[in-house]
């Protein structure tokens, strides 16, 4: 009899696994978009390094906000030096970047004041210190501003160009191998020669969803059900992909040939196969030679699930990132009681109404593990402990955001 262990079980023996293969590469900037950077980016300097205008207007003391009038004694472009000094009753037209004149404190911007010959009035006073860019407002040397496991974006881009940083380490994607197992499904293109065979998705689906979270992939394609092209998959996989995920073949039937390779052809170390869980309960994780297996029940939305579940995180942790799964709270509309004693992952929709989440199921089909298309639309999953109570109208619960999984 095979022992199921619980879903925070499961999720805890890969949280602590230890990966020796994680290595880094160095990229410029532009090509390290979506990479996830492997040291803590510090800056070297102050940002301003000056006091400086932050709009188009004056630069006085403000000691002299209140004057009749103050003479305008030179003009201050942006990306000069300017030699005079503001001093008593007079100000210096300043532009919007350039460095603030010494003597002054305050701009008064162009629209608070009228030009008169070669003076201006202030007609709309400003208090001390208005628009000036005070010395390190946008960072502060030696302050960390882009911590190690970020993954890159336009924001970080921008960082790093401020800071004449065109190059930088970041650590290489992990490789997953994905295929199909199954003699009666049909690849994209296969011709259908009989009622019994279904068109497969999964290793299509799986491929998309770990190329878009930052893995390379390799597309394995669909394998038919016995064991040498079983074991002969994950043979040439194992060579070339940190993590290998297949579908089907791991319940407990005459033709599941996975986990009959994983654990007799390959002897792999089994870390789990089984978990208290729906969808999803058969699965297998495995390693062989610092390499994850982890096989995945064959009805489409089960392998989907327990991909986003297992094998993102994973990702994550090959890529040493700070990525988590996007779970937050929801207030749910209607009763869902629970159904049986595991840890669910129900597909429903999710709006956001005045900053709250709100979780409903309409038109979400019910059925077996199989129906891949109520993940279609704005969709989350619901999530219920193994030891969760009824669900009433108006609780909080924790959902996964799907659409922030890309």
């Amino acid at each position: 009899m095979r022992n199921f262990i619980s879903y925070e079980k499961s999720i805890e023996i890969l949280a602590n696994l230890n990966l020796n293969n994680i290595s880094t590469k160095k990229l410029f900037i532009i090509d390290a978009i979506g990479k996830v950077i492997a040291k803590d980016i510090i800056a070297n300097h102050n940002s301003p390094e000056f006091p400086t205008s932050g709009m188009d207007g004056y630069a006085i003391r403000y000691e002299d906000i209140n004057q009749e009038s103050l003479e305008i004694i030179c003009d201050n472009p942006a990306g000069f030096v300017v030699d005079s000094k503001v001093a008593s009753g007079v100000c210096i037209k300043t532009f919007t970047g350039s460095l603030m004149p010494k003597g002054s404190d305050t701009l008064v911007p162009i629209e608070n004041v009228e030009v008169i010959n070669n003076k201006i009035k202030i007609t709309k006073s400003v208090p001390f210190g208005f628009a000036v860019r005070s010395v390190g407002e946008n960072y502060k040397k030696d302050e960390v501003l882009i911590k190690k496991g970020t993954v890159i974006g336009f924001a970080q881009i921008g960082v790093l160009a401020s800071l004449n940083i065109s190059q930088i380490e970041v650590f290489i994607e992990p490789t997953v191998a994905v295929a199909s197992t199954g003699s009666e499904i049909l690849d994209l293109g296969d011709i259908q020669t009989n009622d019994a065979q279904i068109r497969s998705s999964n290793h299509l689906a799986l491929e998309a969803l770990f190329k878009s979270n930052g893995a390379n992939t390799i597309q394995m394609g669909v394998v038919k059900d016995d064991i040498d092209s079983i074991t002969q998959l994950f043979e040439i996989a194992l060579l070339k992909a940190d993590i290998v995920v297949t579908t089907g073949g791991v319940s407990v039937g005459d033709y599941d040939f996975v986990q009959d390779v994983i654990k007799d052809k390959l002897k792999a170390e089994i870390l789990f196969h089984g978990v208290n869980i729906k969808p999803g309960m058969h699965i297998l994780v495995a390693i062989k030679d610092e390499k994850i297996i982890v096989a995945l029940p064959g009805f489409a939305y089960s392998s989907t699930v327990c991909a986003i579940l297992y094998v993102l995180p994973l990702i994550y942790k090959f890529r040493n990132s700070n990525e988590k799964l996007p779970i937050v709270k929801a207030k749910i509309t209607k009763n869902f009681p629970k159904k049986i004693n595991k840890a669910i992952f129900t597909a429903c929709n999710v709006t956001c109404v005045n900053g709250e989440y709100l979780v409903d199921f309409d038109g979400k089909k019910e059925g077996t593990s199989a129906i891949l298309t109520n993940l279609l639309g704005s969709s989350a999953l619901l999530i219920q402990d193994e030891n969760s109570s009824d669900i009433k109208a108006g609780d909080l619960v924790d959902i996964l955001l799907l659409d922030n999984i890309k």
